[in-house]
């Protein structure tokens, strides 16, 4: 049974009553002195415990979908080993699949639009990587065949999966919803998660002898997308957006590549990149790369290109507003800053989803199809 499966979460339920219910039971049987009753006490104590907080975990996990499986959980994730070649694609993006969107209509991509499930290969960063492209219907629609689109890469936060965007947050069809409703352009959507080098988190960094993280967004992605699909080669056909780390890269790539992305977007992010167990060294006593990782620093003392950028926060209820609120003062032209400040939130998917609308229509009018 697969870790998000139903199955598994109702097992554990189940499980968890019952040794609540036998604890009840058995604990006037284990109320006597000595080491055994007392050894029962402990033992009947903490499996019930351990089964609760998997039972709470497994139910977090089935509705933010941190980890996708058991491999996933315990870093035994294989997913990048076999890349497998379709028809459709380029020498760098190979198409594994399509599927419908859930709107009337859907399946006919000229009226629903389509995802694909794709793996794109790095060619200077030689990382290979899944991500899902949203096409809206009019790439499919006739009238359209020769226009081109404009693109924003959309980044989960860590160690979510690809399918957070597609399920918790349904990025396609909230883009679908507001082009459909006249109040953005329509927008292909490249999305994946941060986490490229599983289970490592690169924070989106060139990695001294690592992982070539920034390299992969910021050159080898676009490179690829742009050859399969029908989007422009300018900063002003790109944009990058995500939530917590995957916010924290999209600001750090609009930020420090002006000239590969018009626009940036970063819900709930953070300013500086994180070093903890989950990154391992990420500069290798680089002061300079350290520096380089940290937006706030990066506004005060790095040349600034012509680019917007898009941050969010709540006045209760996350940690990053007084950085936001820092990062905001900070930014000097030729680099424009706009906010979506909450008056209460979270680092959720709740919290994100009503800031997901407005973002995506800022961002559509950020960026040009041609």
């Amino acid at each position: 049974m697969g870790l998000t499966s139903d199955k598994v979460l109702v097992s554990a339920v189940v499980l968890a009553v019952a040794l609540f219910l036998a604890t009840v039971w058995l604990w006037p049987r284990l109320a006597r002195r000595g080491w055994r009753p007392v050894a029962g006490r402990v033992g009947l104590l903490l499996v019930t415990q351990v089964v609760l907080f998997a039972t709470v975990g497994l139910a977090a996990n089935r509705s933010f979908l941190f980890y996708g499986s058991w491999a996933d959980l315990f870093g035994q994730e294989q997913e990048m080993g076999v890349v497998v070649d379709h028809a459709a694609g380029s020498k760098h993006l190979r198409v594994l699949g399509t599927q419908a969107l859930d709107v009337p209509g859907g399946g006919r991509p000229s009226v629903g639009g389509q995802i694909q499930k794709v793996m794109v290969a790095g060619g200077r960063s030689g990382i290979v990587s899944p991500a899902y492209v949203y096409l809206p219907p009019e790439y499919f629609q006739p009238q359209y065949a020769k226009r081109t689109f404009p693109a924003s890469v959309v980044l989960t936060g860590y160690p979510g999966m690809a399918e957070n965007l597609l399920k918790g947050l349904n990025y396609p069809k909230t883009a679908y919803l507001q082009a459909k409703a006249g109040r953005m352009q329509p927008m292909i959507l490249v999305m994946l998660r941060p986490t490229v080098a599983p289970p490592r988190d690169t924070e989106c960094v060139d990695v001294p002898g690592g992982p070539q993280t920034e390299t992969f967004f910021a050159q080898d992605l676009p490179k690829a997308v742009s050859e399969t699909y029908r989007v422009g080669k300018r900063a002003r056909n790109w944009g990058f957006m995500g939530n917590s780390t995957g916010g924290y890269c999209a600001l750090k790539m609009a930020l420090h590549h002006p000239d590969r992305f018009m626009a940036g977007v970063g819900f709930s992010a953070y300013y500086r990149a994180a070093e903890d167990v989950t990154t391992g060294d990420l500069f290798h006593g680089d002061d300079g790369l350290r520096k380089r990782g940290d937006l706030l620093w990066s506004l005060d003392h790095r040349p600034r290109g012509e680019t917007s950028l898009l941050v969010t926060s709540s006045k209760r209820g996350e940690g990053n507003l007084k950085e936001t609120r820092r990062f905001i003062r900070k930014a000097k032209s030729p680099v424009t800053v706009s906010s979506i400040i909450l008056d209460s939130g979270g680092h959720n998917f709740n919290t994100w989803n009503r800031e997901l609308p407005p973002g995506l229509i800022w961002m559509g009018g950020r960026l040009s199809a041609n």
